[in-house]
């Protein structure tokens, strides 16, 4: 296998930070911290660049808050600014070395692939197919184990900077939710305790590691268990047959091979079922031949065009605040069967000033 060596110096070259710089401040141009960074941008990359090309650089602290996302209560983790330009300015050296090997149905953070084109994917193998083994990794991000991402990112680099860094960034992770212990073949009493694991969701680095760590699999399910119909999206992942029985053996081999990476499929959340009950799946819900918007999603976003119609009424903001928000779920709904549910939601919402 082709080992990469010598890219850090395009790495810490003041046009790749400053394409980097673009690329974190999408959506926060007016946030306060980077508004503080970009009054400063030449001053603040040259001296990014010569931490990073001294090794002197050394992440700061994260901000962590709790999300509702889909149901679920995440922990979010927010890096500095500076920081979230480091991840760029790395993930663009080092994600030409790692798509290529990743399959053409891992669809996560990757440019052409995305939410959207994964959905019509498993509608596709859905049609094809009366089965699904639907699987789902319990607590993913902070199972992700550092010693084994390490080594999974070695493979294919060799540059002893560039892993420095990425061993900087990994060690920086802050501890992630609850505590848990799960033990795994070959391991004492203590090794749950002692191997660190857990990679903050929130940042560009995670996502990115987070889609690396189980291409592995990927390969696994396609070429030694030949599944034709299988796709994956970070953590949730699908395989599609017309038998059964034979969904069920994969199941119990990739639970075993998910040992060596130390992951724990969900015992609620990964199911074999028949197709034509839908498949819950990225906030939609699949069928063979059409999908439906899931009804949390409808709901949530009901609940947030009242509190949008609440605060416009009041005058605490305008139309155009709402917008971006608005004009993102509507391309959201409409890659499913929602007509109707888009005409009743809008139709519910009343956008009036109270003294008007």
């Amino acid at each position: 296998m082709k080992r990469y060596n010598n890219l850090y110096s395009r790495l810490f070259s003041f046009e790749n930070l400053l394409v980097a710089a673009n690329q974190a401040q999408k959506g926060k141009r007016f946030n306060p911290e980077v508004l503080q960074f970009n009054a400063r941008l030449e001053k603040e990359l040259l001296y990014l660049s010569k931490t990073l090309q001294d090794h002197s650089y050394q992440p700061g602290g994260y901000t962590p808050f709790w999300v509702f996302d889909k149901g679920k209560k995440r922990y979010i983790s927010r890096a500095p600014y500076r920081d979230r330009v480091v991840h760029h300015a790395l993930i663009n050296i080092i994600k030409p070395v790692f798509d290529p090997t990743l399959i053409t149905d891992c669809y996560a953070n990757r440019k052409g692939k995305g939410t959207h084109r994964c959905v019509d994917h498993a509608q596709a193998f859905c049609a094809k197919n009366r089965y699904v083994l639907q699987c789902d990794i319990s607590k993913y991000f902070p199972s992700i184990d550092h010693q084994i991402l390490k080594q999974i990112v070695r493979r294919k680099i060799s540059d002893s900077e560039i892993l420095w860094l990425v061993d900087t960034i990994i060690d920086a992770s802050n501890e992630q939710e609850e505590p848990y212990c799960w033990y795994f073949p070959g391991d004492d009493l203590i090794t749950p305790l002692v191997r660190r694991r857990g990679i903050p969701i929130g940042n560009l680095t995670s996502q990115f590691f987070a889609n690396l760590y189980m291409s592995g699999l990927d390969h696994f399910v396609k070429e030694k268990l030949h599944c034709r119909f299988y796709l994956r999206y970070v953590d949730d992942f699908l395989c599609f047959d017309n038998e059964k029985g034979r969904l069920h053996e994969y199941k119990k081999k990739i639970s075993i091979y998910l040992e060596g990476l130390r992951l724990v499929l969900h015992p609620k959340k990964s199911l074999v079922f028949p197709t034509r009950i839908g498949i819950p799946f990225l906030g939609y819900k699949i069928f063979p031949h059409y999908s439906r918007l899931s009804k949390q999603n409808s709901m949530g976003f009901r609940k947030r065009l009242q509190h949008y119609c609440q605060e416009y009424s009041t005058g605490k903001k305008d139309l155009h605040d709402f917008t971006p928000s608005i004009q993102a779920w509507i391309a959201h709904a409409e890659h499913a069967n929602t007509f109707q549910l888009r005409k009743a939601l809008f139709n519910e919402a009343v956008f009036t000033r109270k003294n008007s």
